[in-house]
């Protein structure tokens, strides 16, 4: 299921190795997190990229131009698949890690990353927006957001569910929609602190292009069974 992507929120590189070995080919992707990569490093993000498996390396950059080109740089030698960074960031920092990923991937002849943009994490909602100085409403705001990803030369951006449809009008078709906050149905229904969800099918149907789900899969008596479910929603809500 090429669009289902998985956390790894784990507690260490073993369990993350075992969940892409029982994983295998029924999911697209797996994402390693800030709390995965801070224990065990870029050497995982190697390890699991050299089995075949697809990294979304999400550790969102934001920083001086300068300093986010050197990480991307860092990122794309991982053998990382995606990567992403803040938008809030703007946009000559968007344009920086966009050119780092292209010239680093040439200069070590391997493929480009993808590099994405982080646009509203979904555990804000429009209250907790303004109370970081964002007066717009949400909506406006994460596809302001898009398209100052798109302009800077990015792949696409993340964005909640519930924002895909207005990002695709926007930005078309092949601008990619990367959406956590993936919950109901096959995914389960528990938001934990998540504050703006969607189901797998309904995401799939609003434009997503890859759906994260996390603890709906790696928190189940058999991940790879959850996952199968989850990936039969999505292949019903793309034959309709």
């Amino acid at each position: 299921m090429d669009q289902l992507l998985v956390a790894l929120d784990v507690e260490h590189g073993a369990r993350a190795l075992q969940l892409v070995e029982q994983l295998g080919d029924t999911v697209g992707g797996v994402k390693i997190g800030s709390r995965l990569f801070t224990l065990e490093g870029p050497a995982l993000v190697k390890r699991i990229a050299e089995t075949g498996m697809r990294v979304f390396l999400d550790l969102k950059f934001h920083d001086i131009p300068n300093t986010v080109a050197q990480a991307v740089e860092a990122a794309t030698l991982t053998g990382a698949w995606m990567i992403n960074v803040h938008a809030s960031g703007g946009v000559p920092m968007m344009q920086a890690a966009a050119k780092a990923a292209v010239d680093t991937a040439r200069m070590a002849r391997r493929p480009k990353p993808l590099v994405i943009a982080v646009t509203v994490l979904t555990s804000m909602d429009e209250p907790t927006l303004h109370d970081v100085g964002v007066t717009r409403p949400l909506m406006q705001h994460v596809v302001e957001l898009a398209r100052m990803a798109q302009r800077a030369g990015l792949d696409g951006v993340v964005a909640s569910p519930l924002e895909t449809r207005e990002i695709r009008d926007t930005c078309g078709h092949d601008f990619a929609v990367v959406t956590p906050g993936i919950r109901g149905a096959a995914a389960g229904a528990d938001k934990n602190d998540q504050s703006r969800t969607m189901g797998p099918g309904e995401a799939i149907k609003a434009g997503s292009t890859y759906l994260v789900v996390g603890r709906p899969i790696i928190a189940a008596p058999d991940p790879r069974a959850a996952a199968e479910a989850i990936g039969a929603e999505v292949r019903t809500a793309l034959a309709l």
